[in-house]
């Protein structure tokens, strides 16, 4: 597909088009922000959800009328020697589609978020806040050069920041804010550094430039090797921003924030800024097979370890974060095998059932009065017949059963992993199994059986509002019918519309390693390996059923006895308390001794005997100052006859 680089002058309608997409939000953040107390909790929503909405509509207007991929130059920004950065966004598939994503999914919590925070004193700040992300989201995704997409996504790390820890006036979501902002800098200190090397080894950040320089070998004064460590670089961010093994742990704490926050933020866009990076990057990814096969591993491993936690959680929540985790890991699976058009068609796919999920949990919250424990819940299907059946929707389309989206999406990851790994496959279809056994664990835990809250939260037992409700059935229809987008490669007739339509993105990679992008197998296979992936969600969820319907196992209190196992995945391996240990009290224990052996012992000394030194001899030359005209000449003459001297002596 042909790419032009157009200056703004050159497309004005379609350049003011694309300004606009962000510069939406961006009003609704300011109005929101700066009349915070003068609008009520309802107009405050309004403004936000019109401003996304607006958004949204010119994203699909975009959509429907594109005809070429163009990088458009808004204006000149860094001009430094050889250093030029111009603010430019970049027009193509990829963008398209995460547009849409971000503007839609987005629109649909903004008018969630109307009726769940309602009743919150800050509001206005709440979609001040909400607002600014999407700014922030959409920056990243139309950048077209990794400096504008860093902008982006530290954007997004502010807004997590100041959303996670919304209700500030509790100390524990303070402390959760900070920690993913803390954990976030560690991935972005990689992406950084990522990116300077990518200057040094291109003499560009420009997308376009840097793609075309990889693809031709142009390295500069370093061999291809160098783009290993590139990719490594830009992985570590990815691994921050997007929870994969190590710096997975502030994704679960960022529960702490509003429910709405945790859909839009936690599930559907901010978490996928990392795949949206790589798959921006594709080139320099697939001339690092050794990066990619880290990727590949890292993903299984993490899918893998976060779904054995949510196997023991009991909060709603952290089920579904921990879920979250989880899928992310299938979506860097996907990366690491290749598999590039798959891992954005599950991006899709998870966003429209992870969503929905998180708004479900927040409709049971808003029901259950605040309570999150799924122990004190039950029963709740009766009272809550809309959330329910949604609930359900999404529970079956992350299971895998088909047709709904997520049987699909999972499908294409398990193939391309089986055609790569059996190792991998094997993980990745275990994982499978474990996922549709906890998420089914959580649907009857909350909504079958029978009530176990208090009497109190009995009687307000409601369904939510059309508010909520409607934006749950939307999802819920997105997450049943969704995975049609790519349906025709699980049926064998060639790639689905997504993966043609994404394919210009891949050009580069698929000229570097036409291997990796031919690879075919045949009906049989593919029906066995379809067989065993929707077998392994069936089984998970015979099995939550045996256990939490049948048997009605209610999971243990949390003082009461586990074996040696149940109490490591119950208290998520110990983790939190082994970077607590190994990094937390030492950099505290270190600035502790900075702060008192070099900060009190020797800066501040030296600093207060300069500040001793100069007020002592003020106090000295204060008695210079007599008002006596007789000792003003006394001393003038006296400084003539030393100037006088001290002339005389240079000579």
């Amino acid at each position: 597909m042909q790419e032009q680089v157009l200056p703004a002058a050159s497309a004005p309608y379609a350049t003011f088009l694309y300004v606009l997409i962000p510069l939406l939000p961006f009003l609704g953040f300011l109005i929101n922000g700066l009349l915070n107390r003068r609008l009520s909790g309802t107009v405050a929503g309004l403004i936000s959800s019109a401003a996304v909405l607006g958004s949204f509509a010119i994203s699909v207007f975009l959509f429907l009328n594109f005809q070429y991929q163009y990088t458009v130059t808004l204006f000149d920004w860094i001009s430094v020697g050889s250093l030029q950065i111009p603010f430019s966004y970049q027009i193509d598939q990829l963008s398209l589609i995460m547009l849409l994503l971000v503007t839609g999914v987005g629109f649909l919590i903004h008018v969630y978020s109307i009726g769940y925070m309602h009743h919150d004193e800050n509001v206005g700040k709440f979609f001040s806040f909400l607002n600014l992300f999407v700014f922030s989201m959409l920056v990243l995704v139309l950048g077209a050069n990794f400096v504008i997409l860093f902008i982006g996504w530290e954007g997004v790390g502010l807004c997590s920041y100041l959303l996670i820890g919304f209700w500030n006036k509790n100390h524990n979501y303070n402390n959760a804010a900070k920690k993913a902002f803390i954990i976030n800098r560690i991935g972005d200190l990689g992406f950084l550094l990522g990116i300077f090397l990518i200057y040094l080894t291109f003499n560009s950040v420009q997308f376009g430039e840097v793609f075309q320089k990889a693809h031709l070998g142009q390295f500069g004064p370093y061999t291809v090797s160098i783009v290993t460590v590139i990719t490594l670089l830009l992985f570590v961010g990815a691994t921050g921003k997007s929870a994969q093994l190590p710096l997975y742990t502030w994704l679960p704490d960022a529960m702490a924030g509003p429910t709405p926050v945790s859909a839009l933020i936690h599930a559907a866009t901010m978490v996928t800024a990392g795949i949206y990076m790589i798959l921006r990057a594709n080139v320099l990814f697939t001339l690092a097979p050794d990066t990619l096969e880290i990727i590949a591993i890292i993903g299984a491993a993490t899918a893998l370890f976060a779904a054995t936690i949510g196997l023991a959680q009991n909060d709603i929540k952290k089920v579904l974060a921990y879920s979250t985790v989880s899928q992310l890991g299938y979506m860097f699976l996907a990366l690491g095998v290749m598999g590039y058009s798959t891992s954005l068609f599950h991006v899709l796919t998870h966003a429209f059932f992870k969503a929905l999920m998180f708004l479900g949990a927040g409709s049971v919250i808003h029901a259950m009065s605040n309570e999150q424990d799924m122990r004190r819940m039950g029963g709740l299907r009766k009272a809550l017949p809309i959330t329910f059946i949604t609930f359900l929707i999404g529970c079956l389309a992350i299971a895998g059963i088909p047709p709904f989206s997520g049987f699909f999406s999972k499908d294409e990851i398990l193939l391309h992993a089986y055609q790569h790994s059996k190792a991998l496959y094997a993980v990745g279809l275990f994982t499978a199994f474990l996922t549709a056994f906890y998420m089914f664990r959580l649907l009857f835990l909350t909504f079958f059986g029978e009530f176990r809250g208090t009497e109190e939260q009995k009687h307000h037992l409601h369904e939510s509002p059309a508010s909520m409700t409607l934006p749950l059935i939307v999802l819920a229809i997105l997450a049943a019918v969704g995975g049609f987008m790519n349906a025709p490669l699980l049926l064998g007739e060639g790639n689905g519309y997504l993966a043609n339509y994404l394919a210009p993105l891949f050009t580069y990679s698929k000229q570097l390693n036409p291997e990796a992008f031919g690879v075919e197998v045949d009906h049989a296979t593919e029906y066995m390996l379809i067989g065993l992936s929707v077998g392994a969600g069936v089984l998970g969820i015979i099995f939550a059923y045996v256990q939490y319907v049948s048997r009605g196992v209610r999971p243990a209190e949390d003082e009461a006895h586990r074996s040696a196992p149940e109490n490591v995945v119950y208290h998520k391996y110990y983790i939190d308390e082994l970077y607590n240990t190994l990094f937390v009290r030492l950099i505290m224990g270190l600035s502790r001794g900075l702060y008192r052996y070099v900060e009190n012992g020797i800066i501040d000394p030296v600093v207060n005997g300069f500040g001793r030194l100069t007020m002592g001899g003020g106090q000295l030359l204060r008695y210079v100052q007599t008002g006596s005209v007789e000792t003003y000449l006394i001393l003038m003459v006296i400084g003539i006859v030393l100037v006088l001297a001290l002339n005389y002596v240079k000579f």
